[in-house]
């Protein structure tokens, strides 16, 4: 077996390999006998016809078989010779059944990054107090209100912020009417920005019964594909309006948020219990960002392109997916699949980086995973989606790849948390936390 090996990038590499003569022509030969003691063909009886048929009726199909026999009987024993670590399974091309006998292969990987590692323990890290302010519990509590509030019919007043505006609209952009952008009896939470703020401010003093014409300009960078970036007239009727009629905060009301409140002073409590979760939850998340960001600012190395190509699928994947929910597709959403890759490139960059990082910091440490780390999180599968364990091992199956992308994610958690308990916080400065005495009613 003859190999050759060319670099044609940093990581890329490009291998030639050639198999000699007489491997080639025996698993050939072995292929066609096995075609003519097996084929029926008309006129002639079983294991009785002539090479030169079976090579006219067969030979693209048995030097298919063969081609893939040969290719996965030599790819691995080619890498292991010439000593190189792919990343990606390699992109195969140039099969080639030469006149010489022989038969060649082309084999495109990418290799496996070589880098030192940078300081990655006792890194310094900025984490907030958790605090929670009187003013973020009087805001949950308002909007339990709002939240828990009857609504009435009103017919002789305008709009005003905190009704529910009940409309039909369309949508035009450059005077074409907008075929997403149409509903009926459509509820809008007049000032609550669910909408678009200046949609909804343009509701304001209009009254049951009426129509107009409202010009928006959504931002670049809006959450809805088919509106961003675009000046809109919306052609609005309002059908109904409706107020909301608030519940005074009392214990009544408390009881009335949940059988386990008996009094406002322990609807607080709760609020500010959940408030401080969140804030810890977000904390640790921001904490493994700025981690990972002196990490990537500490490492600069090449990745494999290979793997920031399917790291871009992957983002595009999860962007189709989102549309889909809504009915669209990447095309009727106006969005571009190449500028959309083009896009996502550099954070593509980043994850695969990020990722080489982790893992060489896991064989330092040696951070593996574990029984008990799968178990730990077969269990939080189980529990997000109210699933029994046995279930959720069922659902993963048995294979590597299967699995492994799992297995991946609990490392990576297992290595942050390393990471997480080795830095070094460097507490931010914040309001007051909120006290026992605070929260009373």
């Amino acid at each position: 077996m003859d190999v050759v090996v060319e670099k044609l990038a940093d990581l890329t590499r490009k291998i030639t390999i050639t198999l000699p003569e007489n491997d080639v022509q025996k698993e050939l030969k072995d292929a066609y006998d096995k075609v003519q003691r097996d084929v029926k063909l008309k006129g002639f009886r079983r294991g009785k016809v002539p090479r030169s048929v079976i090579l006219k009726n067969f030979q693209q199909k048995v030097e298919a078989e063969v081609a893939e026999k040969l290719v996965q009987d030599t790819y691995f024993s080619a890498i292991e010779q010439e000593k190189i670590d792919p990343v990606v399974h390699p992109e195969i091309s140039e099969p080639c059944f030469k006149d010489d006998g022989t038969f060649s292969y082309v084999a495109m990987i990418d290799t496996k990054p070589e880098f030192e590692l940078q300081a990655y323990k006792g890194l310094e890290v900025e984490k907030p107090v958790i605090v929670v302010s009187d003013e973020e519990i009087a805001a949950e509590l308002e909007s339990l209100r709002v939240e828990m509030a009857p609504l009435r019919s009103v017919d002789d007043r305008s709009i005003v912020k905190g009704d529910i505006a009940v409309v039909d609209f369309q949508g035009f952009h450059n005077d074409k009417p907008m075929k997403e952008v149409k509903n009926e009896n459509f509820s809008v939470d007049v000032g609550s920005g669910r909408i678009s703020p200046e949609f909804e401010e343009k509701l304001v003093g209009m009254k049951k019964g009426e129509e107009a014409k409202h010009e928006v300009e959504f931002p670049a960078k809006y959450p809805n594909p088919i509106l961003a970036g675009k000046k809109v007239t919306f052609k609005v009727k309002v059908k109904d309006v409706k107020e909301r009629l608030l519940p005074e905060l009392d214990d009544e009301f408390a009881k009335d948020v949940g059988s386990e409140y008996k009094s406002l002073a322990e609807l607080k409590t709760a609020i500010h219990d959940r408030i401080v979760k969140e804030k810890e939850e977000k904390a640790d998340g921001d904490l493994t960002d700025r981690i990972m960001h002196k990490l990537l600012e500490n490492h600069t190395f090449p990745v494999p392109i290979r793997l920031v190509r399917y790291e871009v699928e992957e983002m595009i994947k999860s962007t189709e997916k989102s549309l889909e929910q809504n009915g669209l597709d990447l095309e009727s959403a106006g969005i571009n699949r190449e500028e959309l890759a083009e896009r996502n490139r550099a954070t593509a960059e980043k994850r695969v980086r990020g990722d080489f990082i982790l893992k060489k910091i896991a064989e330092v440490e040696g951070i593996k995973v574990n029984e008990e780390d799968m178990d730990r999180g077969f269990k939080r599968i189980g529990d997000q989606y109210n699933m029994p364990v046995a279930q959720v091992k069922e659902y993963f199956g048995g294979s590597r790849d299967d699995i492994l992308p799992f297995v991946n994610e609990l490392l990576n958690e297992k290595i942050l948390a390393f990471l997480r308990a080795e830095a070094k916080l460097v507490e931010t400065p914040d309001v007051v936390t909120v006290s026992s005495e605070n929260i009373e009613a």
